[in-house]
């Protein structure tokens, strides 16, 4: 049997990892500035959270939802505390587009509705509902493609209130920061009058922060930069450092119903271990802090090389996105070959830095002068 062969590869096989750095298999080190997607937050292999994952592993490593697991009812409890939302509720699954289907059939719930308002440029998964809501026709098969959603400019608010007052509306879900968009950012004027909007229409904020929170952007999430509180909050990549796992943190507003929602996997022991050992590391090592002060430096120093290639640096915190006048895939493959540094990327002409929550200023200031020679 082959792999069904969806993904265009780097010809480099990585096996080994250490903080901010991975390895191939011929032994060559790489600065990782993507952390595979924005999923390792606080860094390759860190020893506390190696070591609490092995620990659980010895015990017991999954059972079902059938039975209590205190994992859970911790990690809860803990991530409730950190992030400001201890009134919340917490449902657990295994990725980000299992998320925000959980936040789009509650929506939909709630208010009866099915009509949901999304950003152009926007990602949100690649499962029914959640490619529903994602802006690219590519990804988008006939039989995910049920009118349910209206596109709209990100920060337009005259197009979401004219959306909104029509009424139908289910949900309205938004990433703060685009990631596959570009590294575009809500500004506070749109994200306060978005979410009086929707108070006022009856429709149910989700805010998508599977890529931008969980410390990435400085705070803990990143429309906690903005002054609001959406009715959900999707959470996933960072959570769990690595391993498979996802949530939905839910408004009191909502009442839980046996059998609304389920999962089997979902909030698993070895899932919870992880996403404990997470917070652990977050919390000691202060790491949202990190994110915003290295953030901010790296940004400068980005700058500063004044390149004629840059058109632009843009972001918050370690999420940021360096717009060029000219193409970045020669750009990214130079950096991959020949300066050993691994980026995302978003469209054609943006480089896009998602590294640990770990990363330095040295390292910072190492992935500078490489960019400068691969540029």
């Amino acid at each position: 049997m082959n792999l069904f062969d969806v993904y265009p590869l780097f010809d480099v096989n990585i096996v080994k990892g250490e903080g901010c750095k991975v390895w191939d298999e011929k032994g060559q080190e790489y600065l990782d500035l993507y952390g595979g997607h924005a999923v390792i937050s606080i860094g390759h292999s860190h020893p506390h959270y190696t070591k609490k994952v092995t620990e659980q592993l010895q015990q017991i490593g999954f059972y079902s939802n059938s039975v209590q697991n205190k994992l859970q009812t911790e990690l809860a409890e803990r991530l409730g505390r950190i992030s400001g939302y201890e009134d919340y509720q917490l449902f657990l699954v295994n990725s980000g587009a299992e998320a925000n289907e959980n936040a789009l059939k509650l929506a939909s719930f709630k208010t009866g509705h099915t009509r949901v308002l999304s950003c152009e440029k926007s990602f949100h998964g690649r499962t029914s509902l959640a490619v529903e809501v994602t802006n690219n026709p590519k990804i988008i098969a006939p039989i995910n493609d049920n009118h349910h959603v209206r596109f709209l400019p990100l920060n337009d608010i005259e197009a979401w209130v004219r959306e909104l007052t029509r009424g139908g509306i289910a949900a309205v879900i938004l990433e703060c920061i685009q990631g596959v968009g570009g590294i575009q950012t809500a500004t506070l004027e749109f994200a306060q009058k978005l979410a009086y909007a929707c108070k006022r229409y009856g429709a149910v904020l989700i805010c998508d922060e599977i890529q931008c929170g969980y410390g990435r952007s400085g705070k803990f999430f990143a429309h906690q930069w903005l002054g609001i509180k959406p009715d959900i909050i999707t959470v996933a990549k960072g959570i769990a450092n690595g391993f498979p796992m996802s949530a939905v943190l839910i408004s009191p507003e909502f009442t839980p119903v046996y059998g609304q929602l389920g999962t089997t996997f979902g909030g698993n022991h070895l899932a919870c271990s992880a996403a404990l050992a997470v917070l652990d590391v977050m919390e000691q090592e202060n790491l949202v802090e990190n994110a915003r002060v290295v953030g901010d430096y790296l940004m400068e120093k980005i700058r500063g090389l004044k390149n004629d290639k840059i058109k632009e640096v843009r972001g918050c915190g370690l999420m940021i996105g360096i717009e060029l006048y000219t193409a970045q895939k020669p750009v990214r493959q130079r950096l991959v070959y020949e300066q050993h540094v691994f980026t995302g990327c978003s469209g054609e002409n943006v480089l896009r830095l998602l590294p640990p929550l770990t990363f330095t200023k040295e390292m910072a200031d190492e992935f500078v002068e490489r960019l400068q020679k691969a540029l």
